[in-house]
């Protein structure tokens, strides 16, 4: 049997319930769905820690945040660590990375003045970068200018005014784009690591999804048992707006940002069905960790609640069978619960 591609997808800070596949009352997610529905969802699936930084040296290696002591976003990811990049390289691939992969890198592998050791926003050794969308978005804010637009102040302030442009230009838009033109120039068999934004904060959803859901019909957060002395004190995220349509109008910005990226894995998937590569690519999709959302009376990540660590886990390839497997808690790194047969 001929060497499968190989594409891992990770949406950053994806909550695990905003599936139409799992019920969520208002958000649309036809494509993710889809491949849910083709292959396996992992319905109890979690990442190992959040932040952006801590979550991904978990993911990228597979060990436990104790193991690999990235406690926080800055913390450098150990060179020693095995990682998936370098295992794809001993199979055979050349593992090309569309986006960012917040990894600090180990100041043993650098030299002074090295510019990675002021930020977290280094990558794993083995990929090959093939778009570099970091923080400051530079590649598509140059996109952006030389169509027209003004994104001087780029980075953030791009990012939040994603609803005066139309969807076909937003970031998520732009790393499709030059991720389905790497894959009509490839020969099988090949791995891409796609790593989107969205729908990380700000709240400002691209286009049309900026406004295709009515705050009037989203669901309102979960509170803390006593607002005036959360549980969660000094240890969670960001404190969530007090006013209920301000709250409201978040989490429509939030799901049109699903959406929005839902929408562009749609086109890849079309994409690998044109080439004829569908059949042939194990597709892997995922999250860093998870966003509060207003849960508990914070927006971000953090606090030890559900909504900061459950995240979504689809795998499918031509040799998984139809359906979602339920009943199965899985961990960055770790399935448990093997009794829970399917």
């Amino acid at each position: 049997m001929a060497a499968l591609n190989i594409l891992l997808i990770t949406l950053d800070q994806y909550r695990a319930d905003c599936l139409s596949a799992v019920g969520h009352p208002v958000v649309r997610t036809p494509n993710l769905d889809r491949l849910a529905a083709l292959g396996v969802r992992l319905a109890r699936h979690y990442s190992q820690a959040a932040p952006c930084a801590p979550g991904r040296a978990c993911l990228y290696t597979g060990t436990y945040q104790f193991n690999n002591r990235v406690v926080g976003n800055g913390t450098p990811l150990d060179d020693r660590f095995d990682n998936v990049a370098r295992v794809a390289r001993r199979a055979g691939y050349t593992p090309a990375l569309f986006g960012y992969a917040d990894t600090g890198v180990d100041p043993r592998t650098t030299r002074q003045g090295d510019p990675r050791l002021s930020n977290y926003q280094g990558v794993p050794p083995e990929f090959d970068v093939e778009l570099e969308l970091l923080d400051e978005q530079e590649a598509w804010c140059d996109w952006l200018a030389a169509l027209g637009y003004d994104v001087y102040a780029g980075g953030e302030a791009a990012l939040a005014s994603e609803p005066e442009r139309p969807a076909e230009h937003g970031v998520s838009a732009f790393l499709t784009d030059r991720l389905i033109g790497w894959l009509e120039k490839q020969q099988s068999p090949w791995f891409a690591h796609a790593s989107y934004w969205r729908p990380h904060p700000p709240y400002a959803a691209a286009g049309r999804w900026s406004h295709a859901y009515d705050p009037d019909d989203v669901p309102l957060p979960v509170q803390p048992p006593d607002r005036e002395h959360p549980p969660w004190g000094r240890a969670a995220s960001i404190a969530a707006p007090s006013d209920e349509r301000a709250m409201r109008e978040l989490r429509a910005q939030y799901y049109g940002m699903v959406s929005d990226v839902d929408e562009q894995l749609g086109r890849v998937w079309h994409a690998l069905e044109g080439l004829g590569e569908w059949d042939d690519t194990l597709i892997v999709v995922t999250s860093d960790h998870g966003e509060q959302l207003g849960d508990q009376g914070t927006v971000g990540k953090g606090g030890f609640f559900e909504a900061s660590y459950a995240v979504p886990g689809i795998i499918r390839s031509s040799g998984t069978p139809g359906g979602p497997w339920t009943r199965r808690e899985c961990v960055h790194g770790e399935r448990r619960h093997p009794s829970d047969a399917v």
